[in-house]
């Protein structure tokens, strides 16, 4: 039986799937390095400020939420776990609605 913990970790892990998957099609050319989903996606250098648009399209395309310039801080964009949980709060705050 699935609870409502299982089912949200099954929901970010299927998110965080996807995230990684597109940063990965995108910016490493199909190819995963093996990094780590905390790491700084800027500082390790698999992101430039320029990707970081292609990713925000990205995410307001695929799980149909909308980002602010106000939301286009290193707290939700850093990583694929920031993205990961900025998306599922934006969701949240969207079906709240």
């Amino acid at each position: 039986m699935l609870t409502t913990a299982n089912t949200e970790t099954v929901l970010e892990s299927a998110t965080v799937q996807q995230i990684r998957a597109f940063i990965v099609e995108n910016f490493l050319l199909g190819k995963d390095s093996g990094f780590d989903n905390s790491e700084s996606l800027l500082e390790s250098g698999i992101i430039d400020s320029t990707g970081i648009m292609l990713v925000v399209a990205f995410l307001e395309e695929r799980f149909g939420i909308a980002i602010a310039d106000d939301d286009l801080v290193a707290d939700n964009l850093d990583s694929v776990d920031c993205i990961s949980r900025f998306v599922e709060r934006k969701r949240s705050y969207k079906d709240a609605a």
